[in-house]
């Protein structure tokens, strides 16, 4: 068995969707509150699931704008700092946990907006020659069973020994959203497929005529989660496209790396995670983001309550200026 030992974590884009909040902080940096009742930005919450998963060390793929802004919510507080949180053990001991993630934590800067497949590509010389968990510096993940999603992904991993990318079953009307795979199923518990088609953000049609995947409703398909599990293999993919510039939209895309590893030959699964992935990049995203953490948290009690008198009570007409 081979045990995954490093992740990537991909944090370097933009966060457009959500203007004006950053203008001044990066998306990875928005606050949320956690399944513990903790307030912290997204980035950390994403790290720990990849820790609380078995990862050892943590590549965080950042541009040159939020590195900065990442290093400081990690490094040690200053003396003035504890002082302020005198008295405050929840704090301290919070301080004491962020130094033990900053501890496994690298950084590598993604000088241009080259894509997502580029962006995985710059973490080529940490990755080394082992395996890795690879996950998005926008998603949040809540899962349905005791075991983290991240989780549920390298136990495929390690019982077959080939690169796994977790998948959720997907209505037809967001297909355009998501890369979209179908194969041969190996597995009833979890469901796991051998992969034998992977497209990126297929139109309708396609997706009928070539990525059916049998034993799913009709009108659903399995699309990428994003959360994978890579060998090495990826990155001479990636690098093929980089050194023949082939880029689909001005990027280097990463499904389509994924797929000539697929079509070379190397064994590549898909596994359905038990659990459900909430993305902070739209505005929507994240509130649904803060309510699914908010309802599996401490305050669960509390926030349903909150929710039936929220409803109960008659709900103000938005503007028209504000629905333009």
């Amino acid at each position: 068995m081979t045990k995954v030992r490093k992740a990537v974590i991909t944090a370097a884009g933009r966060g457009t969707r959500m203007y004006p909040a950053t203008t001044t902080i990066q998306k990875e940096m928005l606050p949320l509150m956690d399944r513990d009742g903790i307030c912290k930005p997204a980035i950390q919450i994403i790290i720990e699931e990849a820790l609380e998963s078995g990862i050892e060390e943590v590549c965080l793929v950042v541009n040159p704008t939020n590195k900065s802004q990442i290093e400081d919510h990690f490094a040690a507080l200053s003396h003035e700092d504890l002082k302020l949180f005198k008295g405050k053990d929840w704090a301290l001991l919070q301080s004491a946990r962020i130094q033990q993630i900053a501890a496994r934590l690298t950084f590598a800067v993604q000088n241009a907006p080259d894509g997502y497949g580029h962006a995985v590509y710059c973490a080529k010389d940490f990755v080394g020659d082992e395996p890795f968990l690879l996950m998005l510096g926008d998603h949040i993940y809540t899962s349905a069973i005791e075991k983290r999603c991240a989780r549920q992904a390298l136990d495929v991993f390690e019982e077959y020994g080939a690169s796994v990318s977790a998948v959720q079953q997907t209505p037809t009307e967001l297909l355009h959203l998501f890369g979209t795979v179908c194969g041969q199923r190996l597995n009833e518990h979890p469901p796991t497929y051998d992969i034998e088609h992977i497209y990126e953000k297929p139109a309708q049609d396609y997706a009928e005529a070539n990525l059916r995947q049998a034993g799913l409703l009709h009108g659903m398909y399995l699309c990428f989660f994003g959360i994978h599990v890579m060998t090495p293999t990826i990155f001479d993919w990636i690098k093929y496209a980089i050194d023949n510039d082939l880029r689909e939209k001005g990027e280097f895309q990463f499904t389509s790396a994924q797929e000539r590893l697929r079509a070379s030959g190397e064994r590549y699964l898909a596994v359905e995670t038990d659990g459900e992935r909430h993305d902070i990049g739209i505005p929507f995203g994240y509130a649904q983001t803060q309510a699914a953490l908010a309802i599996n948290s401490v305050y669960k009690e509390q926030m349903l309550a909150s929710l039936v008198r929220t409803l109960a009570v008659p709900q103000i007409a938005i503007p028209q200026a504000f629905k333009d």
